[in-house]
């Protein structure tokens, strides 16, 4: 239920945010956002104006409800952080239906009201359009259209595709109320052990950096405005060269390094992107080994805590003036049923939190990110470590966001016209294709594909629903025209820490009896392989032992068999080098974009 509009004696239409019964400036949308901002700050308690610089994790209720209880992740009952706390800005995890999630936004819009100024709440998510699941990085499509990974947006090798994908995203995610896009991902994917490179658009800084402008202008527009997502690019100033590929969401893999000497080329996107008008940007976990920028060393600690990164790199050299968000959870630890992830304290483990914070503070952050601990900031500005005018000069930042976005004027959504909008017929046409389209061709030996309808289809791990529709299913090799096998790129499983079981990290090669069994198989009939490469894995043997082997980025089983039965022509060509071997990975420089001799190069991939 929307709330009534007021209008002022001269016909202005406002909301009364703070129930004074008067338009006030910031409530005027006739006014400048500096002005607005400039009168709100004005009237905030410190107490709201910190709660401005938290932004946690929420959950919503399946039912439409704000939750008013602590979730699975999230800490604290809904009422709590935004009454109390004064939060509104919240990460939100799993949405089902969508008219529900239209309703629960709206729920939390109306309890925001509630708050002393009526401060709207800003929705963020990381990626929800793909296939990954993974709480800690992105969310599987549901009811939203489903597309390639960034890394399969990067094979199509196309800018307006990215720009129309980010366009349709836009739409679905402001029908329930999503405003702030935790990406686009900016990092390069020189080190093929790390596990993010599927959020990733590949090796190449020209090719990220073209399409991580495409991707932010789908998002944003032009301008940020009341029809635009506000995105936040990350990972400042490129996250991909990971020590031994190890994710510096770990205590193990806090470790970034340049053996290269290529930090320019991972710093490269940042500028174009600043200059598109990017509304926020989020450091990176890593703490960088034996760095130099400008001939100045970098001292060894985490991005978020860098002010040599933060202020003398983005802020004063870049220029760049809008929101700094960390990474989530740099102060405190996160425990999660009988299993925690330490704080990513990287480099300075030994401070306790107010130290943590105090330092974030001073490297020229404006937001905690998975943090709701408003009372460790509160006491440092009673210690006098902290001023007024530091949280002052964040707040007024981040309400630049909101009122630029047209949050202050309505923030409410219309939950018919939300399930009208998410997962609409052409906007899952159209990322259908794409999954089909951005298939990678690695190797056709004797022109197997694209495969002829009708021929009897020994399959694994495909469904049989797909496979009927373009043969007979058939439950041996030995009674098959063909096999059709797919594979994830090898990992080693691992779950010790929160989270880390969702990460694919370790070695890239299949094991031997894999191969052994695939070889029993292409023994008795052809084989297509498919490996669905969410990291750069060593198909070295797989090239031996299949007719023909195909790379996928996010397709499923129906857009797969569209793609090699040529349904739907594949176009897409790899995003990185594929390495022949794991003595090649571990010989190889982890801020280096590509090899010398790669089995198959960066831009392959062959047409049928």
């Amino acid at each position: 239920m929307r709330p009534e509009l007021r209008t002022t004696d001269d016909g202005v239409q406002y909301r009364d945010l703070n129930g004074n019964g008067r338009m006030d400036p910031y409530e005027d949308p006739r006014l400048d956002v500096e002005s607005r901002v400039e009168d709100l700050l004005g009237r905030l308690s410190l107490e709201e104006k910190v709660g401005l610089m938290f932004q946690t994790v929420i959950e919503a209720g399946a039912d439409g409800s704000v939750l008013e209880q602590p979730g699975n992740i999230s800490k604290s009952p809904t009422s709590t952080v935004v009454l109390e706390k004064h939060l509104s800005h919240f990460n939100v995890h799993a949405l089902d239906d969508p008219r529900m999630a239209a309703r629960w936004s709206n729920a939390l819009q109306a309890l925001a009201e509630r708050t002393p100024h009526g401060i709207p709440v800003t929705v963020s998510t990381d990626p929800r359009h793909a296939f990954i699941e993974n709480v800690g990085v992105s969310f599987s499509a549901g009811a939203f259209s489903q597309w390639p990974e960034p890394l399969g947006l990067a094979a199509l090798r196309d800018a307006e595709a990215v720009r129309r994908f980010a366009d349709i995203a836009r739409q679905e995610y402001a029908a329930v109320g999503i405003r702030a896009a935790l990406h686009p991902t900016l990092d390069l994917a020189t080190e093929p052990r790390w596990a993010r490179q599927a959020g990733t658009f590949g090796q190449d800084p020209d090719l990220v950096t073209e399409l991580g402008v495409a991707y932010l202008e789908g998002f944003q527009g032009d301008s940020l405005g009341p029809g635009s997502v506000a995105c936040t690019s990350k990972h400042f100033p490129g996250g991909g060269p990971q020590k031994d590929g190890e994710d510096a969401h770990f205590p193990y893999g806090r470790e970034q390094v340049y053996p290269g000497g290529r930090f320019d080329e991972h710093l490269k996107p940042f500028p174009p992107i600043i200059a598109a008008g990017t509304a926020g940007i989020m450091p990176y976990y890593g703490m960088p080994i034996d760095l130099e920028v400008d001939g100045e060393p970098i001292e060894p600690i985490g991005f978020g805590y860098n002010k040599q990164v933060v202020t003398g790199l983005l802020r004063e050299k870049l220029g760049y003036d809008g929101v700094v968000v960390t990474d989530w959870e740099l102060v405190n630890d996160n425990h999660v049923g009988d299993q925690v992830l330490p704080a990513r304290a990287w480099g300075v483990e030994h401070l306790d939190p107010h130290g943590r914070m105090e330092l974030i503070l001073e490297a020229g952050a404006d937001q905690f990110g998975g943090e709701e601990c408003v009372e460790t900031l509160l006491d440092l500005v009673s210690q006098g470590r902290v001023t007024e005018a530091r949280v002052d000069e964040s707040a007024r930042r981040i309400l630049a966001v909101k009122f630029r976005l047209g949050l202050f004027d309505d923030p409410y959504v219309d939950e018919e016209a939300a399930a009208r909008t998410v997962g609409r017929q052409d906007f899952r046409d159209e990322g259908y294709a794409a999954q089909a389209r951005s298939v990678t061709v690695l190797h056709n030996d004797g022109g197997r594909l694209p495969l002829e309808q009708g021929l009897r289809i020994y399959a694994e791990r495909v469904s049989p629903e797909s496979v009927v529709k373009h043969g007979k299913l058939v439950e041996r090799p030995e009674d098959a025209d063909v096999a059709v096998v797919r594979l994830t790129a090898p990992f080693d499983p691992r779950s010790d820490l929160f989270l880390e079981s969702w990460f694919h990290q370790g070695s890239l090669d299949f094991p031997p009896g894999l191969v052994a069994r695939l070889e029993r198989i292409a023994a008795v009939c052809p084989l297509v392989v498919d490996v669905v490469l969410d990291r750069p894995a060593v198909v070295t043997p797989l090239l031996r032992v299949a007719s023909a082997v195909v790379g996928s980025f996010g397709s499923c089983d129906d857009a797969l068999l569209d793609a090699v039965t040529g349904t739907i022509p594949p176009v897409g060509r790899l995003p990185f080098d594929l390495p022949r071997s794991m003595d090649q990975v571990r010989a190889h420089g982890e801020d280096v974009p590509g090899y010398d001799d790669p089995l198959l190069p960066f831009g392959y991939g062959l047409t049928i």
